[in-house]
């Protein structure tokens, strides 16, 4: 079986049926003629549950857990999918190449990596944050954001979300990213595919008391202390997808994130 042959699920939560729609019709626009499945889990008691449920309904050799308010906008998001889980075990659009807290960024330059897009609040365009140096394709991850893994079949059976410990909506990205870089899974962040993120994280005291979940269950590959760093990193702005597309050329990225890694080199 070629890899191109080999059946692709997708994984949504969610509770809103527009959203659902729209994201769903974007999988099956940009893997075209493959073998791919939707599967919606629509009445999730966490993500963990939910994305539990809907890997074990599923049937595909290659699994992707998403969002219900991303819209990917790279056009050949099939070919470089496949191409980056024929590399690594599991990938996503941001992460860290040393997790030192419960929250994925708390390391900073230069061990931080992402790209993507969002709405400008108030206005009718997007920003796009390119953060970290080097290549498009970062090897070496720690751990990864949620809004966007995909995975190996096997990385998925053997590592599973903890449905007891992180039973709401938040940090069980953390927490399974984690465990399966610990068990010796290899982990991406891959900047050559771009999508727009609806909505921004909301770090209230809810989040606070997972994280400290979070850093409790995995005290002992934390450090005690950090001195986060920050360095240069790309924002641009854009009215449309199809501008978003235009302006996160890959090969326009790359040389924007070598010019990040020469700027922080010093870091």
């Amino acid at each position: 079986m070629t890899r191109s042959d080999s059946p692709v699920s997708v994984v949504v939560c969610s509770i809103d049926a527009a959203k659902f729609a729209r994201v769903s019709q974007n999988y099956r626009t940009l893997l075209g003629g493959r073998d791919v499945e939707i599967i919606g889990i629509h009445d999730a008691r966490s993500l963990s549950e939910g994305y539990n449920r809907g890997i074990a309904q599923s049937r595909g050799e290659l699994i992707v857990l998403s969002h219900d308010d991303i819209e990917i906008v790279t056009p050949d998001f099939a070919e470089r999918l496949e191409r980056h889980l024929a590399q690594f075990h599991l990938i996503g659009v941001a992460g860290t190449t040393r997790l030192v807290t419960g929250k994925w960024e708390s390391a900073g330059d230069p061990y931080a990596f992402v790209v993507i897009s969002a709405p400008v609040p108030d206005s009718v365009g997007y920003v796009t944050v390119l953060r970290g140096g080097g290549p498009l394709v970062v090897p070496d991850i720690q751990a990864l954001d949620g809004v966007f893994m995909a995975m190996r079949r096997e990385v998925a059976l053997s590592v599973s979300f903890d449905e007891v410990l992180f039973d709401h909506f938040h940090l069980y990205d953390l927490d399974f990213s984690f465990r399966a870089h610990l068990a010796g899974f290899s982990l991406a962040v891959r900047r050559d595919i771009v999508l727009i993120h609806q909505s921004i994280g909301k770090f209230d005291t809810v989040w606070n008391e997972y994280r400290r979940r979070f850093e409790t269950k995995h005290r002992a590959h934390l450090p005690d202390r950090w001195d986060e760093k920050i360095g240069v990193r790309a924002t641009f702005y854009a009215t449309s997808p199809d501008a978003i597309r235009a302006r996160c050329d890959p090969t326009r990225l790359s040389e924007i994130a070598d010019e990040i890694g020469r700027a922080n080199a010093g870091l």
